[in-house]
């Protein structure tokens, strides 16, 4: 009997990617991807946690450094890309139903549609618990990070700046109510070269990523998952500010 398989997830390559990647090693795959947040509620939302001067300090490296850098190393992620096969083409769309957001009510409905065995999650907002509970499945998401000690984002940037290469990686994990807290499923290091930088870490940790998720749905199916354990350290990171990347690029080298 075929597994149903439900990628709830957000536009963007690592979206397709993964699509790709599970539709080649298990058959059909439906997608409910949610919409982008607006700036003005992603503002309001990260001033009330960080405040404002943090949030603008981040918005300015975004604006100055991240997307420059992003036309910069076209080149490299095109080459990582190549090199990891990963397959960038758009998602049909009669397999996509379309959500505001993954913890809609219409999410709810499309998830209880789909009679799901398994859902992968990438790239959306936290999944609020009502979400989780409505469906009799399990959730796992590949995270870019060694988690607990580099939950939230950028894992990889932070792992470099705080000269911690050894827990530079990707964690495959089940989705839990916390912040990247689920029992980890499997994880790897990524090798980071004199030629990556903030905007091509991502695309390293995703084609470490694919072949790890390949095994964790595998042994997911056959019954064989066997959670393992995580760093004794446990913390939430955020995007660099502004001063803070011209800082670890100078002192520290962490392009």
């Amino acid at each position: 009997m075929d597994k149903r398989i439900v990628l709830l997830a957000c536009p963007g390559d690592s979206t397709h990617i993964v699509f790709h990647l599970l539709q080649k090693e298990f058959g059909q795959v439906t997608v409910i991807m949610e919409e982008r947040e607006s700036l003005r509620i992603y503002l309001k939302r990260r001033i009330k946690r960080l405040g404002i001067f943090k949030v603008f300090s981040q918005l300015l490296f975004q604006f100055l450094i991240a997307k420059p850098l992003s036309l910069i190393s076209g080149k490299r992620i095109r080459e990582i890309i190549r090199s990891a096969q990963m397959d960038t083409a758009g998602i049909p769309e009669h397999l996509v139903t379309r959500v505001s957001s993954v913890n809609t009510d219409e999410a709810i409905a499309a998830l209880q549609q789909s009679r799901p065995d398994l859902i992968v999650v990438n790239g959306t907002r936290i999944i609020a618990r009502r979400v989780l509970d409505a469906v009799n499945c399990r959730f796992i998401n590949m995270h870019a990070g060694i988690t607990p000690k580099y939950r939230g984002v950028h894992g990889a940037y932070w792992a470099m700046v705080n000269r911690d290469p050894e827990h530079c990686g990707v964690t495959i994990h089940f989705v839990d109510k916390g912040i990247d807290t689920g029992n980890i499923i499997l994880q790897e290091k990524v090798i980071i070269t004199r030629r990556d930088n903030f905007v091509t870490y991502p695309y390293l940790q995703l084609a470490t990523g694919l072949g790890l998720m390949k095994q964790a749905v595998d042994r997911f199916f056959s019954g064989t998952i066997q959670v393992q354990p995580g760093t004794r350290e446990s913390f939430l990171w955020y995007h660099p500010g502004f001063g803070q990347y011209l800082y670890n690029r100078i002192f520290k080298g962490v392009r």
